[in-house]
């Protein structure tokens, strides 16, 4: 029988911590191949939350586990009791919940029955057929909810993965094992984030199943929304090799345009054979960059040949992109048209340039990231 435990980061939680730890441990009942304890690390509440959870353990001793730790934020609290759980019970899987009923712990058995059919990596997603966020929440709120995770799921161009900041979720231990340098210096909702970025890049079978979320009924939310916002951007800035990829194409992007400037006013180079030399200069920058920045966690190996010939492949992925532009700009001017558009009454511009952009934003840029990915910088 493998064990699943759930951990429960507790703050001022006394009127939900008995019923919920209760209902958990009620699952045992559907499940024949799991034991499923749970495992509460209190940050020293003011309320009776640790002494309800005392009481509960005089009847439950060998299911019921309690941490008190100093509150230092979930993130924090969440790796202190992963800590705890290798060290001292050594769980098959670990599922993560919030203490305010605001996951269903009827929702368990799900989770486990994807983690047994292979699954490393659950998450309860409210964004899929099933799943929902409360029909009470402010449009604000709701709005917030759904742009956070769309800005994350193209942050990191992971559309794939509809749900990245929802806690409720079943790890396997070994995941949790492995990630523990990476997440430790993470909170709130950056640490979710940060421990499905570690998941995705450790090649972890993921699963989303649908969650209804709930909203909280007692006490008060512990997120504090604009700093949680800046924090995430800056993840994302400094983890997605999306946001690195399309860093790149802009300095590859000034070295194309200032050496053909340099080779046309300075050397006198013709206008044609100039902007060969300097695209094929910004083409040799973006590889490098890409391969040891962008792409660094998966940077070419195997010596001068292979790095040889995955210049070459670049080489060919380049061209395609500027074939695409070149039929793109010629259908989109045959039917659309050529005209000066006039932006904002001030400025002028020939619609080329917006077809241009289009071209590059929409088909171009998605078109190279998937490619490099698949084909460059594929997994080894």
């Amino acid at each position: 029988m493998k064990k699943a435990l759930v951990v429960l980061p507790t703050f001022n939680e006394a009127g939900t911590i008995k019923k919920l730890i209760e209902d958990i441990l009620e699952q045992n009942k559907k499940l024949s191949n799991w034991e499923v304890d749970v495992l509460v690390n209190d940050s020293l509440s003011t309320d009776d939350t640790a002494k309800i959870v005392k009481e509960l353990r005089k009847k439950h001793s060998k299911e019921i586990y309690l941490l008190e730790t100093k509150k230092e934020g979930l993130g924090k609290a969440y790796h202190q009791a992963f800590v705890y759980a290798i060290e001292h019970i050594q769980p098959f899987v670990i599922i993560q919940m919030d203490a305010d009923f605001s996951h269903n712990p009827n929702d368990i058995p799900s989770y486990l029955d994807k983690i047994a059919k292979g699954a490393d990596f659950v998450v309860g997603a409210r964004y899929i057929k099933g799943g929902s966020i409360p029909k009470d929440w402010g449009i604000h709120r709701k709005l917030l909810s759904v742009f956070a995770n769309l800005t994350i799921r193209l942050g990191f161009m992971k559309l794939n993965i509809h749900e990245w900041t929802n806690g409720y979720r079943a790890i396997k231990i070994w995941l949790i094992k492995d990630a523990l340098d990476h997440i430790k210096n993470y909170s709130g909702y950056v640490f979710q984030i940060a421990m499905l970025d570690y998941a995705i890049k450790n090649d972890a079978k993921l699963a989303e199943i649908p969650n209804n979320f709930i909203d909280r009924k007692y006490g008060k939310s512990k997120i504090f929304v604009s700093q949680y916002i800046l924090q995430i951007l800056a993840y994302i800035f400094t983890h997605s090799s999306f946001i690195k990829f399309i860093i790149v194409g802009f300095i590859g992007f000034a070295v194309d345009f200032s050496f053909a400037y340099l080779f046309i006013n300075e050397f006198h180079v013709t206008k044609a054979l100039a902007n060969m030399f300097s695209a094929e200069m910004a083409i040799c920058v973006n590889f490098m960059l890409n391969n040891f920045w962008s792409f660094k966690d998966k940077k070419i190996a195997g010596g001068f040949f292979a790095f040889l010939t995955k210049f070459i492949t670049f080489n060919f992925v380049s061209s395609g992109s500027i074939i695409i532009q070149g039929v793109g700009l010629s259908l989109a001017l045959r039917f659309i048209g050529d005209r000066t558009i006039n932006l904002f009454g001030v400025y002028n511009i020939g619609s080329w340039i917006v077809y241009k952009v289009l071209i590059i934003a929409f088909i171009i840029i998605p078109y190279s990231y998937i490619l490099y990915n698949k084909v460059i910088w594929k997994k080894k």
